[in-house]
């Protein structure tokens, strides 16, 4: 349920997938930092990720979108007998916002639209969304962390895809920011999209799970 009063453009439809994550252990050097971790997650779901520093919660996300080989168990995307590739399923968002300092939000923005397949008419809405449309054209080197955030926020929205992985979305916003973030969460999980989060922060999602990884050690 939107919280507030944002309008978000219409996207193509997207083929919502399940993510299943069976049995993955992760480790540092001698260091394990997971452990037999499973999850499955529908469209729709959202999971809320949280532990103390140290516990693999930016790990464990970069293992689910296929950036580190886990040392034992699998990930994989739908339920059909070819599973998906986890680049036509996954948008990222690290802890960097994927933005240029010299660029501008439109610059930006119209690169990741064209990189995800999509059109320049979803930019405005979205930032409109997000509340930073009057920062189209300034610099990126002259917004705050939390309009970067903002901004990086509408690159993954641009993406189009059915899964988010979402390293600490939260980090830099204030509570407006946050409140626009559910509000971009719940539009996504409307469309059939799924969402993990790794958090630090106590973010009211509606019906999400929420998992803390010190169990998982």
């Amino acid at each position: 349920m939107l919280t507030t009063t944002a309008i978000f453009p219409d996207l193509p439809a997207f083929r919502p997938e399940k993510t299943r994550v069976s049995g993955l252990s992760l480790s540092r050097g001698d260091l394990t930092l997971v452990r037999d971790f499973s999850l499955d997650l529908g469209p729709g779901e959202a999971v809320l990720m949280s532990g103390p520093n140290g516990t693999g919660k930016t790990t464990l996300l970069r293992a689910i979108a296929g950036f580190v080989r886990p040392d034992e168990g699998r990930v994989s995307f739908g339920a059909g007998p070819e599973p998906a590739s986890s680049a036509d399923c996954v948008a990222w968002l690290g802890h960097a916002d994927g933005l240029k300092s010299v660029e501008t939000p439109r610059q930006a923005l119209r690169f990741w639209a064209q990189m995800g397949g999509q059109g320049r008419s979803a930019i405005l809405p979205l930032l409109r969304a997000m509340a930073i449309e009057s920062l189209i054209d300034r610099p990126v080197s002259r917004l705050s962390r939390g309009q970067q955030r903002r901004c990086a926020l509408v690159r993954v929205a641009l993406a189009n895809r059915p899964v988010w992985l979402l390293d600490e979305p939260a980090g830099p916003l204030d509570g407006g920011g946050r409140t626009r973030l559910a509000d971009l969460v719940a539009w996504h999980r409307s469309r059939g999209g799924s969402v993990i989060a790794a958090t630090h922060q106590l973010l009211d999602w509606s019906d999400a799970r929420r998992i803390d990884l010190g169990a998982h050690r």
